[in-house]
């Protein structure tokens, strides 16, 4: 092997093209030309074939992704929003049967003690670990429903999920408010 640069092929020389021509321009040498860049409709990608460089184009839309993400959340907004509003609500009744009458008499006499609760403090714990589970996966509903939005995995359920993760603390509140003033209605006999 020798350390030679090979010779040029015999035959008349080109003439300089390009920004050798003084054209300011690039020219592809004479006899050479260059093909035309496939170019795709809107919205469709090039295929592998049509790349002129070799290198695979992106291929159409994704696989669709399982809908499991979507799903569990719309589960746990489910659960967050009816669940444990159904739980406090029954505990809130029973707080406000248990607790109406003492309430109702402190009110009247004009001292108020949080005392009267003692009776009912096991229903009251419960309304409070239902406000605070459903707040928690509530959030978790939230989270994982945006994600899933995004990521495309269970788009509808995560949509969903979202709204009814939204939705929640309000449908807590009305149904909790209003079992809380029926139970403290027919605690102190004011129903007729």
């Amino acid at each position: 092997m020798s350390d030679q640069i090979p010779s040029p092929p015999p035959g008349p020389t080109p003439a300089p093209s390009g920004a050798d021509a003084g054209g300011g321009r690039y020219a592809p040498p004479p006899g050479y030309a260059l093909a035309p860049a496939p170019v795709a409709p809107y919205g469709n990608p090039l295929r592998p074939s049509d790349s002129p460089y070799g290198v695979p184009a992106a291929a159409g839309p994704p696989p669709a992704a399982a809908a499991t993400l979507g799903i569990i959340a719309f589960v746990l907004s489910l659960v967050a929003a009816v669940g444990t509003s159904i739980v406090a609500a029954v505990a809130a009744y029973r707080v406000g049967l248990g607790a109406g009458r003492r309430l109702f008499d402190d009110v009247m006499v004009g001292s108020f003690d949080w005392s009267f609760l003692t009776p009912v403090r096991g229903d009251v714990l419960w309304t409070e670990i239902a406000f605070w589970t459903g707040t928690a996966l509530g959030i978790w509903a939230l989270v994982q429903g945006i994600i899933a939005i995004v990521k495309r995995r269970g788009r509808g359920f995560g949509i969903a999920a979202v709204v009814i993760a939204c939705l929640g603390p309000v449908v807590f509140g009305v149904v909790v408010q209003s079992l809380l003033a029926a139970g403290l209605a027919a605690g102190t006999g004011l129903t007729g």
